[in-house]
């Protein structure tokens, strides 16, 4: 389960986003200042995209997200209220990857969320080494020891969304959300029918792709 810091001053909004993005698997530190945002990013090495309001009283969403940016390279998202271009330039400036100005629907913040986590993905997979797997986004091909290996667009995704995060148990829900959207509504059985597929047409090393009975599936990785 991926964690999402989020820092707003507006309790309402707080409230709204949270029960949003937890509702579709995220888990979510709220806090109502920058001040409070960077002492959370301070002591908690598990997050995984800080979203930051612009306007919030002790320390800013610019300063924020200049602080959390001098050590981390996690995603950020920053939120306003003023809408301006110029505001939207000064938040990228300072290390924000993306922007979302206020009010926003439920559904616009979630599809930003997880486009950015899946960029962030797809730029990880590059630098997955030690495993013997290389990814070809072209060819929808994953080789190992020199093997090409064939799959579907599916198949290919799920595949390198596990390695992305090997050794981490990711729950069905999870793999549905990152490889189908969030807004799946078929047969959830899907996921097993294209787990088994992976793991006959990948069997040189299917016994990396495991089960974790009542929880989902994750990558063994070395």
């Amino acid at each position: 389960m991926k964690t999402i810091l989020f820092a707003d001053d507006e309790i309402k909004y707080r409230r709204l986003v949270t029960m949003f993005l937890e509702k579709y698997g995220y888990k979510v530190i709220a806090v109502e200042d920058g001040e409070e945002a960077i002492n959370v990013f301070y002591r908690r090495p598990d997050i995984d995209m800080v979203i930051l309001d612009l306007m919030m009283p002790y320390i800013d969403g610019i300063e924020a997200c200049k602080t959390i940016r001098e050590f981390s390279d996690l995603p950020i998202i920053m939120l306003t209220a003023l809408g301006s271009v110029h505001d939207e330039v000064k938040g990228l400036n300072v290390g924000a990857d993306d922007y979302i100005a206020k009010p926003f629907s439920n559904e616009k913040l979630i599809a930003r969320v997880n486009a950015l986590f899946r960029r962030v993905e797809q730029t990880e997979i590059q630098s997955i080494s030690g495993d013997g797997l290389t990814f070809n986004e072209t060819t929808l091909t994953v080789s190992f020891d020199e093997i090409d290996i064939q799959l579907t667009l599916k198949e290919f995704n799920l595949l390198k969304l596990m390695v992305v995060h090997k050794n981490q148990v990711l729950s069905r829900l999870q793999l549905l959300d990152k490889v189908w959207g969030y807004d799946y509504e078929g047969d959830p059985r899907t996921l097993d029918t294209h787990i088994k597929s992976l793991r006959s047409k990948c069997d040189i090393f299917s016994d990396r792709i495991q089960t974790v009975r009542g929880k989902g599936y994750y990558y063994k990785g070395a």
